[in-house]
């Protein structure tokens, strides 16, 4: 029998976590106490501690954590944010709740982040917030941002959904801008049995706010000091995360030697584009994304094969449909709109094994030459 490779493995992490988390979970529930309480608290100090920040506010998502950072650095409707286009559209979404304007910017061709040059020329005097997004496990170039930022008196908004763990020459990702904001998403390199997210910052007022906001804006029960929303992160998944984070360098180690070994796999398949880290990176290899021709047909195969692969993303956000009021046009942003039609996400897990990755790369080699007889 042929052997399938899935596209990722939670199963293999829940197992692992399973003897310290299923106690906890039997306490929590016989005392129904699910919001709140010492299982956050303690996430909340050692995910700081981890992070290298003052702060970090449990929240219930990645979407809710970005809203809450840009409110709390004073983000109004109106307001400009700059963007990559190539990100999940929860950066920009984020944004548009509060009646902020995204403004999306284009990606170097190399590593596909934000392109700093990108930045500086598309500031007006609406821009109020530079949003990076550490993409794919690594950092964006936050050592060219900042002062960009400083130049100009904006505010540094880091995307770190997809980062945890991950550094770079300006530090670690969620530590480096005025503040930061994660996904805890079951797929992320941190995960949570469900939806859960972070605020990370050395600011104290901004946690504050961030605290208050996601609470109804209260910090005192009944006692409402601005509008606020219900953003708080439950026990049950603090205590799955704590758990993960105990571990989170050990898997992290692991993602690093899998790509090492797809690049070792691959490094010789005519056709096939690999990432490259930048250089003083500490990637963490969220994803593994290659660049092929004919991606949808190699995808195609490579399904048919019994191999778990996808695409992240198939649309850059400036050519969504939810963002074609702001009149972006195909051609405005050539790289991300490039590389959208020819980057594929291989396998990549902590538990991937080497006979799997052979498995993939044994599958993809036909993959491309069937695409290419289809194209030709």
């Amino acid at each position: 029998m042929t052997m399938r490779v899935p596209f990722l493995d939670l199963a293999s992490q829940q197992a692992e976590i399973a003897d310290e988390v299923l106690p906890v979970w039997r306490r929590q529930f016989e005392s129904a106490s699910f919001i709140g309480g010492p299982e956050v608290d303690a996430f909340e100090r050692e995910f700081a501690e981890y992070i290298g920040v003052r702060h970090v506010v449990g929240v219930s998502n990645g979407t809710d954590a970005l809203e809450l950072a840009y409110r709390a650095v004073g983000v109004q409707p109106g307001d400009e944010i700059i963007m990559p286009a190539n990100t999940f559209i929860a950066t920009a979404e984020a944004a548009s709740r509060l009646g902020a304007v995204p403004v999306f910017v284009d990606v170097d061709d190399e590593h596909l982040l934000i392109d700093p040059a990108a930045i500086e020329a598309a500031i007006t005097p609406r821009t109020r917030v530079i949003a990076p997004v550490h993409l794919f496990g690594q950092t964006a170039p936050m050592e060219r941002i900042v002062p960009i930022a400083e130049r100009h008196g904006l505010v540094v908004v880091e995307d770190a959904a997809q980062s945890q763990g991950a550094s770079g020459p300006a530090g670690r990702a969620g530590s480096i801008g005025r503040v930061a904001a994660t996904s805890f998403y079951p797929g992320k390199n941190l995960g949570a049995a469900g939806d859960a997210g972070a605020v990370m910052t050395d600011d104290p007022e901004i946690a504050h706010v961030v605290r208050n906001l996601g609470g109804h804006g209260s910090s005192t029960k009944y006692v409402h000091d601005r509008v606020g929303m219900n953003a708080r992160l439950d026990a049950v998944q603090a205590t799955v995360l704590r758990a993960k984070l105990r571990r989170l360098d050990g898997w992290n180690a692991s993602r690093r030697a899998a790509a090492d070994r797809y690049a070792e796999l691959l490094g010789g398949i005519v056709g096939v584009r690999l990432p490259v880290s930048r250089v003083g990176n500490e990637d963490v290899w969220h994803l593994y994304v290659i660049r092929v021709d004919e991606r949808d047909r190699v995808l195609a195969e490579l399904g048919e094969a019994g191999i778990g692969a996808a695409i992240h993303y198939p649309t850059p956000v400036h050519l969504t449909e939810a963002y074609g009021s702001l009149g972006y046009r195909r051609g405005q942003l050539p790289v991300a709109e490039a590389a959208a039609d020819r980057i594929l996400s291989l396998p990549m897990f902590p538990h991937l094994t080497a006979t799997q990755q052979e498995r993939v790369a044994d599958a993809l080699q036909p993959a491309l030459r069937s695409a290419a007889r289809t194209s030709s």
